[in-house]
C-alpha cells in the first residue's frame, strides 16, 4: 500500500539524551515539499529494518543476494571515546548514513506505507516541549586538513552590538566555556556566511556563535509588541489543513511553517512551500524539537512578556572556510596562524 506522500531525503541533526535514554533527531524532506523533525530510538530503527525486510524480501536480498538494494542496518559501535554520549553520537553518524542510503533506494520502497509511517511525525514529535532533563547534543563536523588560503576575503571588524535571544553555551576561541544569557548583549566582530559569527562579550571573550540566536532590538516596540527574526517564527501544524479560499494555505500534518504575522482573530499569516497565506492559529504550536533547532520564537497572544523559543543552530563551517574569510590579523589573534599578534 502506497502513501499519499513519501520521504525523499533525511539527515541527522541531533542526539537527544535523557539520562540513559537516547533518541536520534532527523530532519525529513517529503515529496510534497514539506519538512518535519522526528525522533526515533536505535531499537525503532532496527525494527524498521526488520519490517522492510519482511515487506520487501527481494529488495532485501533474502532470495538472492545480488538483488539486494536495501542497505544493511549498521552494527552498533563498541569502542568509542566519550562514554555513553560518545556512543550515541557515533550511532547518530551511522544512522545518518543508513537513512540516506535507505532513501536512495527504489521508488517502490520509498512509497511504501511502512517507510512513510515510520517517518511521519508522532504525537511525541509534536509536543511543544521536550521531556524535562533532555539534553540536545549537536554533532561536531569533521574538519578537513588545513589547506592554503591564497585568496583572503577581508571583512570589517567594526563591532555591532546585538542581543542574544536565548541562553546558549559553547566554547570560546581559547577552548574555555562561553555562556551567553538571554537578553545579553554581544559585539559581532565578524559575520561568516555559514551562520557562525565571531562575537565578544563584556569579559572580552571571543567565540564563534550561531547567528540565529542574535537579534537587533526593534525600536518603537514595547513588551506588548511582536518581535520576529529575519525568517519569521517557526511553528508546527498539528494536523493537516486544506485551504478553502485563495488566501489560505494547505499543509500536511507535521509541516513546519513560518509565522509572519499573528492576529487575535484566530488566523495567522504564514509562509509554507514558498507561498504566504492564512492558517487557523489553533492548528499551530511550537515543536518540541524544532524550538531547539529551527524556531525563532514570538510573543504569545495573551502574554505580557515575550516567550522565546531557541532558534536553529547552523552547521559549523570547516576550519579552513573560517580562515578563508578572516584577515591575517584576525587569524593570528585567534591563534590559528603562527606568528606575532601584531600587524605583519
Amino acid at each position: 500500500m502506497a502513501s499519499s506522500r513519501h520521504p525523499v531525503s533525511g539527515r541527522a541533526v541531533a542526539l537527544v539524551q535523557k539520562r540513559r535514554l537516547q533518541t536520534f533527531a532527523f530532519s525529513v524532506r517529503w515529496s510534497d515539499g514539506s519538512d518535519t523533525f522526528v525522533r526515533r530510538s536505535w531499537d525503532e530503527f532496527r525494527q524498521l529494518q526488520k519490517t522492510l525486510k519482511d515487506t520487501f524480501p527481494v529488495e532485501a536480498g533474502v532470495l538472492r543476494r545480488s538483488d539486494r538494494i536495501l542497505p544493511k542496518f549498521p552494527d552498533p559501535p563498541l569502542l568509542v571515546r566519550g562514554g555513553h554520549t560518545g556512543r550515541g553520537l557515533a550511532r547518530l553518524g551511522l544512522l545518518n548514513t543508513y537513512v540516506q542510503a535507505l532513501l536512495g533506494t527504489a521508488e517502490r520502497v520509498l512509497r511504501s506505507l511502512a517507510l512513510s509511517s515510520f517517518f511521519e511525525p508522532q504525537p511525541l514529535d509534536l509536543e511543544p516541549v521536550l521531556p524535562p532533563g533532555s539534553l540536545v547534543i549537536l554533532p561536531a563536523p569533521k574538519e578537513p586538513l588545513p589547506r592554503p588560503t591564497d585568496h583572503l576575503a577581508i571583512h570589517s571588524l567594526e563591532a555591532q552590538r546585538l542581543r542574544c535571544l536565548q541562553p546558549f553555551r559553547t566554547q570560546d576561541t581559547q577552548g574555555r566555556p562561553f555562556l551567553a544569557e538571554a537578553q545579553e548583549s554581544l559585539d559581532v566582530l565578524l559575520r561568516h556566511p555559514s551562520g557562525w559569527w565571531l562575537v565578544e562579550n563584556e569579559d572580552l571573550q571571543t567565540a564563534w556563535f550561531p547567528a540565529p540566536y542574535l537579534e537587533e532590538v526593534v525600536l518603537g516596540q514595547g513588551k506588548a509588541g511582536l518581535t520576529l527574526g529575519t525568517s519569521g517564527a517557526q511553528f508546527c501544524a498539528l494536523r493537516a489543513y486544506e485551504g478553502s479560499h485563495d488566501d489560505e494555505l494547505s499543509v500536511p500534518a507535521g509541516a513546519r511553517v513560518r509565522v509572519l504575522e499573528t492576529s487575535d482573530r484566530g488566523w495567522w499569516l504564514c509562509r509554507y512551500g514558498g507561498k504566504a497565506g492564512l492558517l487557523p492559529a489553533v492548528l499551530l504550536q511550537p515543536e518540541g524539537l524544532s524550538v531547539l533547532l529551527s524556531g525563532t520564537g514570538i510573543l504569545g497572544e495573551d502574554k505580557a512578556e515575550a516567550t522565546m523559543t531557541p532558534p536553529a543552530v547552523p552547521a559549523r563551517p570547516p576550519l579552513s572556510a573560517i580562515q578563508s574569510r578572516c584577515c591575517t590579523i584576525t587569524r593570528r589573534a585567534l591563534g590559528k596562524v603562527p606568528g606575532p599578534l601584531g600587524p605583519p
